[in-house]
């Protein structure tokens, strides 16, 4: 195994020990730090970013075990190897050492040879883990990235009360036909580009990309304090970059594009679906039918934002000033038993 550089954290209040230790790792090329107890070694790890810590267990202020409860107690450090070194005696030490996540557990003295092989399979490990961690948040949202490392994945949902958003362009069929397939994939990355960052810069998640459509959440995985106000702020943020966008597509002489928006709050059963081998992060119920519902609806309204009556309820103080919620009146929906009262959101540019 080739051996990894690293930045690594000595936590020992025997400072010859530290010293040592610290030059014989500098030697080996890792780039070292020093504490002298569990307290100064928890506030720089909370600081500052290493790749593996190197602890004793008897320590004052805070002792080796307390600072590893602490250190499996916070999400962002959980993860960070840990090889503990130690004049401690006993089983029990060393199985509640690893019960706290340390990675190994070395008698004082320490043999050179084995503290240098152990440092390097940590390592290994540590560079597989983010790897995967990288992969998620490719693949996935921050969100959902972050639930998954603060809850684990488990198959299911949960009851919570969102606000769901659908959107699509407008002629996308036709569009397609009149052009290259390379311009196609140009435009819908350009599209989800500036879509993601609409919705995500008001807490959403997207959470299905299908052609030229997509759903979103908000409020899930993790809470929002006004799911429909940050969805209705995301869907007048969307409207406002296809603006821009068709600005610079008729610069080019390029066809303009429009979407579509139908926005639904209430409750929704949201978790991950599929199987153990291959999952998404997603919602069903009423409130995720209804949101597809308004967002087909806005190609017979002919309005670009099309919200329910539980949205316009949330967003009422809201509306005045920035915003405009014209009713449509109640509208009929498939899968509906009784007609539902629409409202159309757009800003007040203008004329």
């Amino acid at each position: 195994m080739a051996e990894l550089a690293a930045r690594l954290l000595v936590a020992d209040d025997n400072k010859v020990n530290r010293l040592l230790l610290a030059r014989s790792l500098e030697l080996q090329g890792h780039r070292v730090a020093l504490a002298e107890n569990g307290r100064v070694a928890l506030e720089m790890l909370r600081g500052e970013s290493f790749d593996l810590l190197l602890l004793d267990m008897e320590m004052p202020e805070m002792d080796g075990f307390q600072l590893l409860e602490q250190l499996v107690a916070d999400t962002r450090l959980r993860d960070l190897p840990v090889i503990v070194t130690s004049s401690l005696e006993g089983v029990a030490h060393i199985a509640r050492c690893v019960e706290l996540g340390a990675e190994d557990y070395l008698h004082k003295p320490v043999n050179p040879v084995l503290l240098k092989a152990r440092i390097n399979s940590s390592l290994e490990k540590k560079r597989l883990r983010d790897q995967q961690k990288e992969l998620i948040r490719r693949f996935a949202t921050s969100e959902v990235a972050e639930d998954l490392q603060q809850s684990g994945f488990a198959l299911g949902g949960r009851r919570v009360q969102g606000t769901v958003m659908f959107s699509d362009i407008r002629g996308f069929t036709a569009l397609v036909e009149s052009q290259p397939p390379e311009e196609t994939i140009e435009l819908l990355n350009t599209y989800y580009t500036l879509m993601f960052d609409a919705i995500t810069g008001q807490g959403g998640v997207v959470n299905q990309m299908i052609g030229d459509g997509l759903m979103a959440l908000f409020g899930a995985p993790l809470p929002l304090a006004d799911p429909p106000g940050a969805a209705v702020r995301a869907a007048l943020d969307m409207i406002e970059l296809i603006d821009l966008l068709n600005v610079e597509r008729e610069g080019t002489g390029k066809t303009p594009i429009a979407i579509g928006i139908g926005i639904a709050s209430g409750e929704v059963i949201a978790g991950y679906t599929g199987t153990q081998q291959r999952a998404t992060y997603t919602c069903i119920g009423d409130t995720v039918n209804l949101a597809a519902r308004l967002e087909a609806h806005t190609k017979v309204a002919r309005r670009a934002i099309l919200i329910d009556g539980a949205t316009r309820d949330a967003i009422a103080d809201a509306v005045g000033d920035a915003l405009r919620a014209d009713a449509l009146g109640p509208v009929t929906f498939k899968g509906k038993s009784e007609p539902v009262e629409v409202h159309a959101v757009q800003t007040l540019r203008p004329a």
